[in-house]
């Protein structure tokens, strides 16, 4: 596989991206593609992402993940009329592999108009404190606080789970008065209150360190350029299981081949053994242990 060299610096560096957030983001995707691709991202100030969808449900998101983000991209590239925009998209429900486990799905998208470039970064973790609850009492209300990691990650109140109504979704809330004072009055006016952690990007540090690791990903996909035409983004689009068992040679469906591929001229490389092991443990095999 093609590791970036100093070619690469005649897609990236010197070049200026615009980050289409409203959300601090920039805070951790900038200093990483500065570092790392040499690129200069900026924000534009006048920008709504809110638009695209909120986590308190009162905007629907108008997409799938990637296709959202990427809308976001677009658009801020259209605003500021750069050629490169960089956008991300976060998702939590429960793990695809641990559904007992929420996790957080965090994709980071970069478009290069001047080189007809789209990468997509990702990351997986079950590292968050997205939850919510229905509250009856300020006991109650202060009690999920404390289990949502508050203050340092914010909180959201609404009269109940299904508001629609943006004048009475309360978001960023991050002191214990800030709480008392908006739980009290939303018990007063509407005899109860629905409490859900605030997953914004600035007002939730787990959730910034998620969209750090997706960053990182897409760092490693700009860095990997495709043998045959040189473009960056060379990256795994297949797993392909039949690794052999170790005790009776049998193939299993543990992952034998990652199947790397160029979006651009279409070039595929198979990479043997990606998890550094050519056998599989018999506990994997259906002859061995059926």
């Amino acid at each position: 596989m093609q590791r970036a060299d100093s070619s690469q610096e005649t897609y990236f560096a010197q070049r200026q991206a615009v980050l289409a957030t409203m959300h601090r983001k920039e805070i951790t995707i900038a200093p990483l593609l500065k570092q790392e691709l040499g690129i200069d991202v900026m924000v534009p100030s006048n920008f709504d992402s809110d638009r695209f969808g909120t986590f308190t449900r009162d905007v629907e998101r108008p997409a799938n993940q990637v296709e959202t983000a990427r809308q976001k991209a677009l658009a801020a590239m259209e605003l500021t009329g750069d050629t490169i925009g960089i956008a991300s998209e976060g998702t939590f429900a429960p793990h695809p592999a641990m559904p007992f486990l929420p996790c957080d799905r965090e994709i980071v998208v970069l478009i290069d108009r001047q080189h007809n470039l789209e990468l997509v970064g990702e990351a997986i973790s079950t590292e968050t404190n997205f939850s919510h609850a229905a509250i009856a009492s300020l006991e109650q209300a202060l009690a999920f606080a404390k289990k949502a990691n508050f203050p340092s990650h914010g909180l959201v109140v609404m009269p109940s789970a299904d508001s629609k109504k943006t004048h009475t979704i309360i978001k960023g809330i991050t002191t214990e008065a800030q709480l008392i004072e908006t739980i009290s009055q939303m018990l007063e006016t509407f005899g109860s209150a629905h409490l859900e952690t605030d997953m914004r990007a600035m007002h939730n540090p787990t959730r910034m360190n998620v969209i750090q690791q997706a960053t990182q990903d897409l760092i490693r996909k700009a860095k990997q350029q495709c043998p045959n035409c040189r473009l960056p983004g060379f990256a795994v689009v297949e797993q392909r299981s039949g690794l052999p068992c170790d005790l009776c040679g049998h193939p299993t469906n543990q992952i034998l081949a990652s199947i790397y591929a160029c979006k651009k001229c279409g070039f595929e490389q198979p990479i043997l053994f990606p998890n550094q092991t050519q056998f599989a443990d018999p506990m994997f095999c259906e002859f061995c242990n059926p």
